[in-house]
């Protein structure tokens, strides 16, 4: 098992394209950890921002009666991807890890693949 640090890392490391990652608490907005990104790109603000998502997401399903969980959400953009992973799990609940991708270098299955494995990894 890895703390935030870690997973973050492995997150930078081991996908290619990595533009930013985040681990962020969508209860509160909070990014817990982050990775990457830049002046051009806040992570702290891509966090709230993406919160704001999967409220909004989670608001829907509920309206619409659907019994399902999200696993994942993407946004795509002209040059970024852009995957919001929800965490499941013991401590993991109200937890989403971000990950903004560069479209040109990035290979989205592998990611959502490689995302999928770290959050198995990540001790919170």
């Amino acid at each position: 098992m890895a703390n935030t640090e870690t997973v973050l890392k492995d997150a930078m490391t081991s996908i290619d394209g990595v533009i930013g990652v985040a681990l962020v608490d969508y209860t509160s907005g909070m990014a817990l950890g982050t990775l990457g990104g830049g002046k051009e790109f806040d992570l702290n603000v891509a966090a709230a921002g993406n919160t704001d998502v999967v409220r909004a997401k989670a608001r829907t399903m509920e309206l619409l009666g659907l019994k399902d969980e999200i696993e994942d959400i993407l946004i795509t953009l002209g040059g970024q991807y852009h995957l919001i992973r929800l965490l499941k799990g013991r401590g993991k609940s109200g937890l989403f890890l971000y990950l903004a991708l560069d479209k040109s270098r990035a290979n989205l299955a592998m990611a959502r693949h490689q995302l999928k494995r770290i959050e198995n990894d990540l001790e919170v």
